[in-house]
């Protein structure tokens, strides 16, 4: 791999009632991150956020439901020398999220409080400073 790999990838901020941000470990990774993946062919970032949600964590929400948050360049979180093009939405109202699929774990963020050393750069670098 070389420096410039690049990985197209769809993610979704998902709220509990408390007001928690939603993030998930994909098993054999290390890094907490957004439910979300890559497109399949053909899909747009909605479909595959949508989709991905609802395989993840059991969570099924429209694509056109998906409120547009972002499109971020960052370093791949579980991926030597890639980065990650992502396109990252809000799913309206409050969940509730098991894991399944590939995941191994979920966790609720406090957005108040002080932040794990165990999140993926996408949500770090870019979506939790937007957010808070």
């Amino acid at each position: 791999m070389t420096a410039t790999d690049l990985i197209i990838v769809s993610a979704v901020c998902v709220y509990n009632q408390d007001g928690q941000l939603l993030t998930v470990r994909k098993r054999g990774t290390d890094k907490f991150m957004h439910p979300g993946g890559k497109p399949e062919p053909g899909e747009t970032a909605a479909e595959a956020a949508s989709r991905e949600l609802y395989e993840e964590v059991g969570i099924e929400v429209a694509p056109n439901a998906l409120q547009p948050l972002g499109v971020w360049l960052a370093v791949a979180a579980n991926e030597a020398a890639t980065n990650i093009e992502a396109t990252v939405f809000t799913a309206p109202g409050t969940w509730e999220a098991h894991p399944s699929a590939e995941i191994a774990e979920i966790r609720w963020l406090d957005l108040n409080g002080p932040l794990p050393s165990d999140l993926a750069p996408l949500l770090t670098d870019h979506v939790i400073p937007l957010l808070t």
